[in-house]
């Protein structure tokens, strides 16, 4: 069985590629996390919360060293948004590794705030209001 060339060549261009995607550092994810979370209660129309935007870039910098790393976090976060929704964003600011990461956690606390809206809304709301993500109104 002969495997021809340009097989190989889309292959390890695949691979390659995927391997060139960064991981998210552990503080990144942590970040990405309590953002997206926030994010999730919002969406969700969790009554009584909004959002504490200072607050999320204070979190930030904390987390991850300065305020412009912790905007940079969340511009790649409003892009992998924006890409899921089919809106136009800039792709400098896309990361694949960012989109992917905020997809498992917005399903998994989408379907807990789906499977019990009362408890889930004041556990992560509340979670996010003590981070600065949110605030109550």
């Amino acid at each position: 069985m002969q495997i021809k060339l340009p097989v190989i060549a889309v292959f390890a261009m695949t691979v390659s590629s995927s391997a060139r995607a960064a991981a998210l550092s552990d503080a990144e994810a942590a970040f990405l996390d309590q953002l997206d979370t926030a994010s999730v209660v919002l969406e969700q129309r969790c009554d009584g919360y909004e959002v504490d935007g200072s607050g999320s870039v204070q979190l930030g910098a904390r987390l991850l060293g300065s305020p412009d790393v912790a905007m940079a976090m969340i511009d790649a976060y409003a892009a992998a948004i924006k890409a899921r929704d089919g809106e136009s964003y800039d792709p400098r600011k896309f990361r694949p590794e960012v989109s992917d990461a905020a997809r498992k956690t917005f399903r998994r606390v989408r379907t807990d705030l789906i499977q019990n809206p009362k408890r889930a809304c004041a556990d992560y709301g509340e979670t996010s209001v003590e981070r600065g993500l949110l605030r109550r109104y």
